[in-house]
C-alpha cells in the first residue's frame, strides 16, 4: 500500500482523536491492500487512490469507535466492503461484528479478509428487511449502516435489529437538522441519544453521527 495510506490514516485518526492502536494501522493496511487486490476483478468500491481509501472510507468508519459505548456485538447492514464493521474490527478486535449485504460477492470478500486478518467477523448475505430471525441476522448491541444514510429509510429499518439497551447509528455525510431527526425517531419508538459532528481532515467534508436508542431502554454506558 502506497505511503499516502497510512500518512492520511494517521492523520485522520489524530485528528478525530480517535482510540487506534499501533497493531490496528497494520491490519488496516492489510484490509487496503486485499480491498485492491479484490476491486482489480471485483467491483467493491468506485474509491481507490490510497488516501482517499483511508479517510473516506476507513476514517469516517472508525469514527464510531467514539459512540459504540459498551457495546460489544456490532451488526453492520448493507456493509458492502466491510465498511464499517471490517474497519471497526481492525481497531478493536474484542467485537463481535457481523456484516450483512445482499451482494455475495462482496459477502465472500469479507469472510476471506477476515479469516486472513484472524478477526470475529461473520459474513451474512441477506437483505435486510426486518425480519432478523428469518434472515439470519442477530439483535446487536450496536446496529450501523453506511449504506443507508437516509434516516427517514434507516430507522424504521434498524430498529428491528436491537438487542435491549443498544443503540441505532445513522451515518450522516449532509446538513443534519437535529429537529427533524428527533421527529423521524418517535415515529420508530427512538429517541436521539447523541449528535456528533466532525470533518475529516483532507478533504473537508462534513460528517455527522447520530445515535438513537429505543424510547424506555437502558442506555449501556458511553
Amino acid at each position: 500500500m502506497s505511503p499516502r495510506f497510512l500518512e492520511a490514516l494517521r492523520r485522520g485518526v489524530e485528528a478525530l482523536s480517535l482510540p487506534v492502536g499501533e497493531e490496528a494501522f497494520g491490519r488496516l493496511e492489510r484490509f487496503a491492500d486485499r480491498l485492491l487486490a479484490w476491486n482489480a476483478k471485483v467491483s467493491l468500491t468506485s474509491v481507490t487512490e490510497p488516501a482517499e481509501i483511508a479517510e473516506k472510507l476507513f476514517v469516517d468508519s472508525l469514527a464510531l469507535l467514539h459512540v459504540l459505548g459498551e457495546g460489544r456485538t456490532v451488526l453492520d447492514i448493507g456493509s458492502g466492503a466491510g465498511l464499517p464493521g471490517m474497519a471497526l474490527a481492525c481497531a478493536r478486535p474484542d467485537l463481535e461484528v457481523t456484516c450483512c449485504d445482499s451482494v455475495g460477492k462482496k459477502v465472500a470478500f469479507v469472510k476471506a479478509v477476515s479469516a486472513e486478518l484472524r478477526l470475529p467477523v461473520r459474513g451474512v448475505v441477506a437483505r435486510a428487511e426486518g425480519r432478523p430471525e428469518r434472515e439470519g441476522l442477530p439483535r446487536a448491541e450496536v446496529v450501523v449502516s453506511r449504506a443507508l444514510a437516509d434516516p427517514e429509510r434507516w430507522l424504521p429499518l434498524g430498529v428491528h435489529y436491537l438487542a435491549p439497551g443498544g443503540r441505532l447509528v445513522a451515518m450522516l455525510g449532509r446538513e443534519v437538522d437535529e429537529v427533524q431527526l428527533r421527529q423521524v425517531a418517535a415515529g420508530s419508538g427512538l429517541v436521539l441519544e447523541r449528535l456528533d459532528r466532525f470533518e475529516l481532515p483532507l478533504s473537508r467534508s462534513q460528517r455527522a453521527l447520530a445515535v438513537f436508542r429505543r424510547e424506555g431502554d437502558v442506555p449501556r454506558g458511553t
